[in-house]
């Protein structure tokens, strides 16, 4: 007699699972990571002053990758994210002293992020240049350029406007919550509203999935690659705003280097699909935290600096192998 038992239950079960690992594989990372370092290092870990440096000192990459999070959506990358933040920093801080008004450094500098992404975005949609090539060529420009400009160093806030704008990131809510951990919590529900709740936001994940099939769908393809970028480059601008008002100087070699690396890596591990079409604000949050817990934990323990990438390395490819091998699954 044949056997016309059905097969398909239990492999769809296996990949109903592997699929909820991929989607979830932050929170997992997180959760095994916090009670790592909670076994590691209790009470020292788990002090409000230790949880409230790890959200501070991680708010700024986690703005920068709430942006990486829809170019990466997309199928796209951006690696001028450090040095942008660099030059958009500088013009704020330049501004700022120039004119003594925090407005109007806040505009430039939004208004700049805003350009340097809207010329990243037109390049990649209007051209068909691979953003991995528009990114690398950016990321020299705008390193280049402000090392030029400011001769290798930076812009340190001065005058009478100077503890008034130091003063937005290092406020304490209550005395205890740092204000740049509201600002990027603030931000995530309003990228996470766009990309859920919007057609953009469903535009965005359509592309992601098939560009071609979008484009014969009507979707302005252009339009919205152009718009993402656009929008990666304002939240670069207002991390770059954060992070000049927390120090009160922005340097043009150093400030934002490497962080285009850390976003990538907060994106990755928060689930994002490196070929585009799947990730959520929340696993980008999660895959932040992640980082920072890696960071602290490492300074816990008094592990080298030097090796704190190499674990992110680890990190970043056990994730990206989860998901392909979702992705062989599911094709």
């Amino acid at each position: 007699m044949i056997d016309t038992q059905d097969t398909s239950a239990p492999q769809h079960k296996q990949r109903s699972l592997k699929g909820l690992i991929a989607d979830y594989s932050a929170i997992f990372a997180f959760l095994i990571l916090f009670i790592v370092a909670v076994l590691l290092k209790g009470s020292i870990f788990l002090s409000v002053s230790n949880i409230m440096n790890i959200l501070m000192n991680n708010s700024i990459i986690g703005i920068i990758a709430l942006g990486m999070t829809l170019v990466i959506i997309t199928a796209g990358i951006d690696l001028a994210v450090g040095s942008q933040m660099a030059a958009t920093g500088l013009i704020a801080m330049t501004i700022l002293n120039a004119t003594q008004s925090i407005f109007l450094a806040i505009l430039a500098a939004v208004f700049a992020g805003l350009v340097f992404g809207a010329i990243t975005g037109g390049l990649i949609s209007k051209f068909g240049v691979p953003a991995f090539i528009v990114t690398l060529g950016t990321m020299q420009i705008y390193r280049s350029v402000s090392e030029y400009y400011f001769d290798g160093g930076g812009v340190l806030a001065s005058g009478k406007s100077a503890s008034a704008f130091t003063a937005i990131a290092n406020t304490k809510l209550f005395g205890v919550i740092p204000m740049p951990m509201i600002y990027w919590f603030a931000l995530c529900i309003i990228i996470s509203i766009i990309a859920r709740r919007t057609a953009f936001g469903r535009h965005v994940y359509a592309i992601g999935s098939n560009k071609r099939a979008s484009f014969l769908s009507t979707i302005n393809v252009n339009r919205v690659l152009l718009l993402v970028y656009a929008l990666s480059g304002i939240l670069v601008a207002l991390a770059s705003i954060i992070e000049a008002s927390r120090l009160g100087s922005m340097n043009s070699a150093s400030s934002g280097s490497g962080y285009e690396m850390d976003a990538i890596a907060a994106v990755v591990i928060g689930g994002t699909s490196m070929a585009g079409g799947r990730g959520t604000i929340l696993g980008t949050v999660f895959g932040t935290l992640t980082l920072g817990i890696i960071n602290n934990l490492m300074n816990l323990l008094g592990v080298p600096s030097f090796l704190v990438g190499a674990i992110k390395g680890i990190i970043i490819i056990g994730a990206l192998l989860i998901q392909r091998s979702v992705s062989k699954d599911e094709s």
